[in-house]
This record gives structure tokens, sequence and C-alpha cells, in this order.
């Protein structure tokens, strides 16, 4: 899809979160569902298929989502996915995510994680990142079990890189 329409999509998502008043929740929620979507192949192809109706695609997401994501969250998964944009999802969400977080005059923080932080965890992080980078932060982390441990942290076009298997490969390539 065009950067028009994902920006235009993204823009729609924005203002209907920032007119429900749940912004800071449903830009949290979606960040969650598209980092899942990207990592799941059998859900990517369940939600994008063409051959399945769009009804059913979207009792996909209710059913997923269920009570864990506000409904304004269901909804607007479901509007993307029953308009046939299934495949763009990820970009629309990152779209949306940036463009809430110009809002607040906060750089976008995506950090992977071997295992969940605590909150504790996550604002000594937000303040490191922010004293590393210049800029204020808007965390979203996304566990995933490959890092190992440590955390690889992007912020716009910084990439930092404090993770296990980076420390171990280049203590290989010093030996």
């Amino acid at each position: 899809m065009s950067d028009a329409r994902i920006e235009g999509y993204a823009r729609a998502l924005f203002e209907i979160a920032r007119a429900e008043g749940t912004l800071d929740e449903v830009e949290d929620e979606l960040f969650r569902f598209a980092r899942s979507f990207e990592s799941s192949d059998a859900l990517r192809n369940a939600l994008t298929d063409e051959t399945v109706p769009a009804d059913r695609r979207q009792g996909i997401v209710e059913s997923l989502l269920g009570d864990r994501a506000t409904a304004t969250t269901k909804q607007l998964v479901s509007m993307v996915i029953g308009s046939g944009r299934g495949r763009d999802l990820p970009e629309i969400i990152d779209s949306l995510v940036a463009r809430a977080s110009r809002s607040k005059d906060l750089e976008v923080a995506e950090v992977r994680c071997a295992v969940a932080l605590s909150d504790d965890q996550k604002t000594r992080l937000a303040a490191a990142l922010a004293n590393a980078t210049g800029q204020q932060v808007n965390l979203k982390v996304v566990v995933d079990p490959s890092v190992i441990g440590g955390v690889v942290a992007t912020v716009g076009d910084t990439v930092i890189d404090g993770t296990v298997r980076t420390r171990l490969d280049q203590l290989k390539s010093r030996l």
C-alpha cells in the first residue's frame, strides 16, 4: 500500500483513539498486536487470506483480543482487517505509534528483551535511553526469547545492542 494510504489509516486510527480518550492504552495494545501479527505466520495468514470472508477474519480478531484489549482497539483492528488491509497492519500501527509519540514530543524507543520487564525496569530503561539519545522516549517493549539476555533498543536510526548474543559474537571474533 502506498505511504499516503498507510498515513491515512494511521491518522484515522489516531483521531478515533484520541477522540475516545484512550490513545495511550490503544496505542500500546495496537503495538503489541502488530508485533504478535508479525511474529506469527498462522495469525498473519488467517487475517490476510482474501478467500476467508471479512466477517470471519474480524471474528478471529474479536476472539483473539477478547478481554485483553479495549473495545476501541478491537474495533480499529477489525476495521483494518475488514477493509482488506491486513497485510499493511504493522506499518499502519507503527505510523500511528509514531504519530502518537510526536503528539507528546516523544521519540519511539522499541526495546527487545528476552523476558518481560517490571515497571521499575521500564522507567529506568526509559531514563537511560533518554540520557543516551538526548530525547525523551515512548518505550515500547517486545519480549523476544531469541535475544537470550540483555536488550536491543532502537530509537529512530540509533540502535543500542546490549545483548548477550552480540557480546558473545564480539568475544568470539577477538579470540
